[in-house]
């Protein structure tokens, strides 16, 4: 699609460019920005099948109101491709989610049309509100919009939104982009729930009867048809959860006829209702381009592709993921023991529970993206005798930290947490970086923590998680293709706070934590040919760590340097702690531990990440030598 025509799309540069111009031409606008879209993704990868389903939206929004004053706020950043290229940014959209270019979520520091940063779910609705309530008290009046969707409104953060939102006269309009999907095919009550909304016959007959009624009005009137539209719908559907909740309802309403969309979102900028309103709009994931819409889940987040055909470019090969020998580990498990289950959120492809989900369905629970809830449910699946495995991406767990120190650790329950994207994660940068979670784990009593080195550890040590009743146990691994380790046929069962020498020498110890074993062992072979000795210890576990492993270190070598792709407060801490507490730092021992930069680092491609970052083979070399020399 290279060299697709554009021609009204050139003419915007803000959105104000687009209000002089008629619906048709808004049409037009929104068909070049969906082809737009897709040549950008073709190139760069990204979430394709989300931004390709708010086009019309997108476009609706950005002609009737008026941003940066107006507040578009918007929810789950993947459905923001077209909102970036309208705000000023389309000459650098070929950027997006490369290293030094644009974010693929919205972020405050990127853009003055980015008044809140998204990449996280169910965020908009208390954004929003906070926006609005703040207006109200300087004595403003331009409008709040939190747009939600792809699947937000099953974090239970949103309702508590609602539920506080609708108690305030404050003008807040939140726009429910209803696409039946989120990353994966809907969960949930509530997915049942919108679907009945929309899907019976006589409501369908009303939305076709009203909209085509209505946009044959003039401008006066279409706001007393709107309203008349609105009571009709609700006797057809009796009532819902959102006026329940305080919100008045406008919809369901087709988020693909913008005849019907710019009508409504102009009354609603004009006054025509005070107080919070959600508008329903039911949209397809991937409208537009054939593949997308017939695979959502497959096209949410792509890789390159042709643009033409939609086959997506395959990989050049090698190693299998950390993520697929995870899943493939825990079938093997879960063959063996039936009391094994899995819980996700929302995420099956991307923590692999897809594959285990295929031959155990009963004993595979997507619970939608409510982190929160995994948790506890898997605390009282473990409390109920079950061995439930949450795999949830490292960044996500952080919304459970509360539900992971009452529900879990405190009861002392076997949940076995792995985590996903541990460690830079490339494309998606600060967002869904996996940083904190040696250091939020650690600090907890009853915690068992590990990290694989390589995807051969991992299968032992999903083994170990499986066999593990002692309480809550967490392994790590990172994104991507593993090294290339021989796969074992099964599974052993690790000694707990136990690590392993890897190679021995004399005058420094680098004791690595998870994945960076291997810059660790290429480091020791450089500093061969120099004539230092080097031992390269894998730690495997942080808590409890190997005290026993440390001492001897410490005794039969001048320093110690630890590695570990985590934040500061990590691995390294819990080292430090032994060797104060074993009287181990008498001044002769040198002690340095080396761990992510303090500070968020932005998209680019993992190896550059870690690079800069000071955790590549080049600062590790640098490190050993400082502490030989000194």
């Amino acid at each position: 699609m290279t060299g697709i025509s554009t021609p009204l799309l050139d003419r915007i540069k803000i959105p104000r460019d687009l209000r002089n111009y008629s619906v048709s031409q808004l049409e037009q606008i929104a068909d070049e920005l969906r082809a737009e879209i897709i040549d950008t993704v073709s190139v760069t990868g990204g979430h394709l099948g989300a931004s390709l389903g708010v086009v019309e939206l997108t476009v609706a929004l950005h002609s009737v109101f008026e941003p940066p004053a107006d507040k578009i706020i918007w929810d789950v950043g993947h459905q923001v491709y077209g909102h970036k290229i309208l705000t000023g940014r389309r000459d650098r959209i070929r950027t997006l989610r490369q290293g030094d270019g644009l974010s693929g979520f919205t972020k405050r520091s990127e853009s003055e049309y980015d008044p809140f940063g998204a990449a996280h779910a169910s965020t908009s609705i208390s954004a929003g509100l906070g926006f609005s309530i703040a207006r109200d008290l300087r004595r403003e009046s331009h409008r709040v919009i939190a747009v939600i969707g792809d699947g937000a409104m099953t974090g239970g953060m949103a309702y508590e939104a609602m539920n506080n939102a609708g108690s305030f006269p404050s003008d807040l309009i939140v726009i429910l982009n209803d696409n039946v999907m989120s990353i994966a095919p809907p969960v949930g009550a509530l997915s049942k729930y919108l679907p009945q909304l929309v899907s019976s016959n006589s409501m369908r007959a009303l939305i076709d009867l009203s909209s085509s009624f209505t946009e044959r009005l003039p401008q006066s009137l279409q706001m007393v048809a709107d309203r008349a539209d609105g009571a009709v719908h609700k006797l057809l559907s009796g009532g819902n959860i959102f006026e329940e909740l305080g919100f008045y309802y406008v919809g369901p309403c087709n988020g693909h006829d913008m005849k019907s969309i710019i009508p409504i979102l102009r009354n609603l900028r004009d006054g025509w209702h005070r107080g919070p309103v959600l508008v329903h709009v039911v949209t397809e994931k991937g409208k537009g381009f054939v593949p997308a819409e017939r695979s959502d889940d497959r096209y949410h987040g792509v890789g390159t592709f042709n643009p033409e055909t939609g086959e997506l470019n395959k990989s050049s090969g090698g190693p299998p993921s950390y993520t697929r020998v995870f899943a493939d580990s825990l079938i093997r498990e879960a063959r063996k023991d039936d009391s094994i289950v899995a819980i996700t959120a929302a995420m099956p492809s991307g923590t692999g529970l897809d594959r285990f989900g295929a031959e155990f369905p009963d004993r595979t629970f997507d619970v939608g993206l409510a982190e929160q809830h995994a948790v506890t449910f898997a605390a009282g699946l473990a409390a109920a005798g079950m061995r439930p495995f949450a795999a949830i991406y490292s960044t996500f767990l952080q919304r459970a930290f509360d539900q992971i120190v009452h529900d879990v650790a405190i009861q002392n329950l076997p949940v076995r947490f792995a985590l996903d994207r541990a460690g830079f994660v490339g494309a998606d940068g600060q967002t869904h970086c996996g940083a904190f979670d040696i250091a939020y784990l650690a600090c907890l009593p009853n915690m068992t923590l590990m990290a694989a080195a390589d995807e051969a550890e991992l299968v032992h040590m999903v083994t170990t998680a499986a066999a593990h009743q002692e309480g809550p146990i967490a392994f790590r691994y990172p994104r991507g293709a593993g090294t290339g380790a021989a796969l074992p046929d099964a599974g052993e069962i690790l000694p707990i706070g136990k690590g392993r020498i890897i190679a021995e020498g004399s005058d420094l110890a680098i004791l690595s934590y998870g994945s960076r074993l291997h810059d660790c062992l290429a480091v020791r072979k450089e500093l061969a040919g120099d004539g230092m000795s080097i031992t390269v210890a894998d730690a495997r576990f942080a808590k409890p760590v190997d005290v026993e492993l440390i001492k001897s270190l410490a005794d039969n070598h001048k320093a110690i340097l630890t590695i570990e792709e985590g934040s500061i407060g990590g691995f390294a801490a819990q080292v430090l702690h032994v060797l104060q507490d074993q009287d181990l730092l008498d001044g002769t021992l040198r002690f340095r531990s080396l761990y992510m930069s303090d500070a968020f680092l932005d998209q680019d491609a993992p190896a550059r990440q870690i690079a800069r970052s000071g955790l590549g083979p080049d600062s590790i070399l640098r490190m050993a030598r400082s502490l030989l020399k000194g």
